[in-house]
């Protein structure tokens, strides 16, 4: 493996997901997929957290209901390492409306729709690296930094 493929990407388990007992299917799966879990944690976000972390959307008709959603219950937030973790995961969870991801894919198995679906991945390796950082100190996560580029 060349180090320069390793990136690192946020997950999170959206309440929906973790409310149907799957928050240990969902990481299994990016275990078997070759992906490492580097840092993992169950939180309840706040409203002011979750605004912040979805401010990209603040403009977007869905945003309230995206932010009612995301503290309607605990999610599972991690940060994954591995060979193109960014488009692994990606791969793995599916569509984002779930009503589109096929069987065999996190959404297709464990969402319902394009908001409930079960899961988020990071799209691009800055919004990883602003993702991961809103959610853990460099001391939570637990990997060799010197692999990733500054």
């Amino acid at each position: 493996m060349v180090m320069a493929d390793v990136e690192r990407t946020l997950s999170i388990v959206k309440p929906d997901a973790v409310e149907k007992g799957a928050t240990g299917a969902i990481l299994a799966r990016f275990e078997e997929a070759g992906l490492e879990i580097l840092a993992l944690k169950k939180i309840r976000l706040t409203e002011q957290q979750a605004r912040g972390f979805y401010a990209v959307h603040k403009e977007r008709p869905f945003y309230d209901d995206l932010v009612a959603f995301m503290t309607s219950g605990p999610v599972v937030v991690s940060v994954l390492e591995g060979p193109g973790a960014i488009a692994r995961n990606r791969e793995l969870m599916g569509p984002t409306n779930s009503e589109e991801a096929p069987a065999g894919t996190i959404r297709g198995d464990f969402g319902t729709d394009i908001e409930r679906n079960a899961a988020h991945g990071s799209d691009a390796p800055e919004t990883a690296r602003i993702e991961i950082a809103y959610f853990f100190d460099a001391m939570e996560i637990v990997g060799v930094v010197e692999a990733l580029p500054a």
